[in-house]
């Protein structure tokens, strides 16, 4: 695998890994049965589609960004969708890890 595939499957496993956390939210502690199957779906599909493109990346680099992608995600759903704080240093430590994956994908 060659080209941009491998960054456009690391970019949707990243996408699915805020999918299981937003599900994973909804599922109450995995009380309510559909959002706890869409949450173990998404971590499987987000686990294969990182291992997909883990054959053409660097381990390091693949997970970075995946776990990078997820955090910022989930940090962006939970301000906007649940009301939690956007405070100055929240927004600060959102921004060092954007920073972060943008320097890593520029190092690769």
């Amino acid at each position: 695998m060659s080209g941009a595939l491998p960054w456009v499957l690391l970019g949707l496993a990243g996408c699915l890994e805020v999918v299981w956390a937003l599900a994973m939210k909804s599922s109450e502690g995995f009380t309510r049965l559909w959002p706890s199957v869409v949450t173990v779906a998404a971590i499987l599909g987000s686990l294969g589609l990182l291992a997909l493109a883990m054959r053409s990346l660097p381990l390091g680099t693949a997970y970075m960004i995946w776990a990078g992608i997820g955090t910022l995600g989930a940090f962006a759903a939970g301000v906007l969708l649940f009301g939690e704080p956007a405070s100055w240093p929240r927004l600060l430590s959102g921004a060092m890890i954007l920073g972060g994956i943008a320097l890593m994908k520029a190092a690769s």
